[in-house]
């Protein structure tokens, strides 16, 4: 069909597929499934939770990819608005090494190549936040192979670098930089995205926390340490030696640096030393606790793999140290600020990371934890920490995404009580938060697909076999080729028992135990899907062009803004509607229209319509498309409409024609109103 012929189909899905993706693309993302079809990886697992949780979280991460136009999409954070996101894109780094990790297993390559476009591009803001962006994309080519994607920032990803080895970065947002006397980077807790920490809160004498508390952290540290490596590791891709061997020696230099004074004896723990020095605490001391954020270094590969640091895994299934009853705690109880709050916005509590579980060092604490258990054979062999561990936490993990103070739907939000399972903050920012990642954690974790820079594919699960009976990922591009990896203990499940790796349809290798496997493969280059340019989006509500209007007296100039703000989702909760809402129908046609102006040629549009007959909202029964020419309105020539899709997409596409003006013409059906999400038009 014509309206498709923009689209280049990534490398087809295998034949010798054992999921059923029609049904199951269905069954999670009805009439929005166009969108996963081709791009995600399946799965299937006897945990449930596990499972159901996979594909919300990839609605998770459809929802927060916005595009900007002629700068591609990038991931965000939070669904509404929020003050100190960068305007008017709404970008903010903090989340971003997730981000990545995440797009890493989408067959679409284009969300994660734009996003390192924008942030290493003239609006990045770089340093709004402490940041593992260079690491992320050299996660991004472990999986895909694709070196040229991978590379091409590398002078800008050095220039950030020296950016954070400022003794003081240059930015009005950050108290952040290098201490050339300790070698170490240092950094507030909340520029940190972790504010009211150990650090913060002592440092004012108990008294608040929000801001202060400058330390040097594993966290900065572990960050810039996986930066350098990534840097090297392109360079030498690149082909230039003297800048790879250059930055592992800075990597290296982080890396002493960290488990030298970093390392308490004491706590047995990766803790922050003091940059401040004031009344309440001296420079260089040891903050007084362990905070979770001291298995950041295991996130990123930094510590040797001996029994010293082993230690500090001793801590983390504690039940009187990190293990609350539902989840990871950010602090252990015996804290005195354990949980204390100072900051509110109206009576509802604002974030902190005083004891509170958090998804966004949960996800870290996986990544660590799956990094421990793959390929640190000496600390591996204490047996303090376990496969089952793993799942453990991973299913805990699962479960937490289950609100139920909203009912019980799957919902993200910013953090919760580990010793209730309950969500704290419930601000109007929380609900489906991608402030964090779990996609990653069960490809490359759970199922154990560990990517790899050379043209070998190598799978060791972590899925516990006493608890775990089957599992099966298919679909997964990893080099130009289609890898499906799948445990079934009795048989019962897909007629053949134990552990089997296929490649592009066919198994390569095999196993009655979940054990390590590696396979040698031929690197292909994945084909790409197509990346059309949206000329309609207006990134910020002042923009002066594209301008949205509508036939509609006095309609909010906001809800018209988010009409064309390159953001899509259909979640049905009243609290994130995302578009404009015409009036209820009584048999009168409205329009949207997009003013460019300027004269630009299109031929191509997109349009999504949220639907949902409780609250009163459907899909119109027809619509029509109309362009600006010479001063008069008329239909475009030879139009393919699509039927009204509800809570998907919609394709229309025309005759390509010159215009500067473009209308979206519908009449809402008798008694409902029409949730106009998104209108895209595409330049031709």
């Amino acid at each position: 069909m014509k309206r498709l012929a923009w689209l280049t189909l990534c490398s087809i899905l295998p034949a010798a597929a054992a999921l059923d993706r029609d049904a199951i693309i269905s069954q999670y993302f009805g009439n929005d499934g166009a969108w996963y079809h081709d791009r995600i990886p399946l799965l299937e697992t006897s945990s449930t939770e596990i499972q159901e949780v996979y594909y919300y979280r990839w609605n998770i991460f459809r929802a927060h990819q916005r595009d900007l136009g002629a700068e591609g999409y990038i991931s965000t954070e939070f669904i509404n608005d929020v003050g100190w996101q960068t305007q008017p894109s709404a970008l903010l780094i903090d989340a971003s090494n997730f981000h990545l990790r995440e797009g890493r297993w989408c067959r679409d390559r284009r969300f994660k190549q734009d996003y390192s476009g924008v942030f290493y591009g003239a609006n990045g803001n770089p340093y709004q936040f402490s940041e593992a962006f260079a690491d992320g994309v050299w996660q991004g080519y472990l999986v895909d192979g694709v070196v040229d994607e991978a590379s091409v920032h590398l002078d800008a990803m050095q220039s950030v670098w020296d950016g954070w080895n400022a003794s003081q970065i240059a930015s009005p947002e950050s108290v952040a930089g290098y201490d050339s006397e300790k070698s170490l980077f240092y950094i507030w807790p909340i520029d940190d995205a972790t504010e009211y920490t150990i650090a913060s809160i002592d440092t004012s004498g108990g008294y608040d926390g929000f801001l202060g508390g400058s330390a040097f952290r594993p966290s900065i540290n572990s960050y810039q340490f996986a930066n350098a490596h990534a840097i090297a590791n392109l360079a030498e891709l690149s082909g230039n030696q003297a800048l790879a061997s250059d930055y592992r020696q800075r990597a290296a230099s982080i890396k002493q640096n960290v488990q030298d004074s970093l390392w308490n004896d004491t706590f047995q723990h990766f803790v922050d030393r003091y940059k401040e020095d004031n009344e309440n605490v001296t420079y260089w001391d040891y903050i007084r606790g362990r905070e979770l954020v001291g298995y950041l270094p295991w996130t990123h590969d930094l510590p040797d793999d001996d029994e010293t640091y082993a230690a500090a895994w001793s801590h983390l299934m504690d039940e009187d140290k990190f293990a609350g009853p539902y989840g990871l705690r950010t602090v252990e109880p015996s804290y005195e600020y354990y949980m204390r709050v100072w900051r509110y916005e109206g009576t509802h509590t604002e974030c902190h990371w005083n004891g509170p579980l958090w998804f966004y060092q949960t996800t870290q604490v996986l990544t660590a934890l799956a990094n421990l258990l793959d390929h640190y054979p000496t600390s591996r062999e204490t047996g303090v920490v376990t496969n089952a561990d793993y799942t453990h936490l991973l299913q805990q993990y699962a479960e937490r995404h289950y609100n139920p103070q909203r009912g019980g739907i799957l919902d993200a939000e910013e953090n919760y009580d580990a010793d209730t399972g309950l969500p704290i903050v419930g601000l109007a920012r929380s609900p489906h938060y991608f402030h964090s990642g779990y996609i990653d954690n069960v490809l490359a974790g759970f199922v154990g697909i560990r990517p790899r820079a050379d043209d070998v594919l190598e799978v060791n699960p972590l899925a516990d076999a006493s608890s775990v009976s089957y599992f099966r990922a298919e679909g997964v591009l990893y080099h130009g080729h289609d890898v499906s990896v799948q445990w079934d203990a009795s048989g019962d499940q897909y007629g053949t028992a134990g552990l089997v790796v296929e490649v592009d349809g066919a198994a390569v290798a095999t196993s009655p135990d979940l054990t390590r496997l590696t396979v040698n493969i031929t690197r292909e280059e994945p084909v790409q899907f197509g990346s059309p340019t949206c000329i309609s989006i207006q990134q910020g509500v002042d923009t002066e062009y594209p301008v949205g209007s509508v036939s509609v007296a006095n309609a909010d100039a906001n809800a018209v803004h988010a009409a064309i703000d390159g953001r899509v989702w259909f979640f049905p909760e009243s609290d994130v509607a995302n578009g404009w809402d015409s009036p209820v129908g009584d048999g009168s046609e409205v329009w949207f229209q997009v003013d460019f102006g300027t004269q630009v040629q299109t031929g191509r549009g997109e349009i999504a319509f949220f639907a949902d007959d409780s609250q009163g909202f459907a899909a119109p029964g027809s619509y029509r498309v109309e362009v600006n020419s010479s001063g008069s309105w008329v239909e475009v020539s030879n139009a393919d409409y699509a039927d009204p899709l509800p809570n998907g997409i919609t394709e229309v596409s025309w005759d390509g024609v010159e215009t500067n003006q473009i209308r979206l013409l519908f009449t809402p059906e008798e008694g409902a109103a029409v949730r106009l999400v998104e209108f895209k038009v595409f330049e031709e």
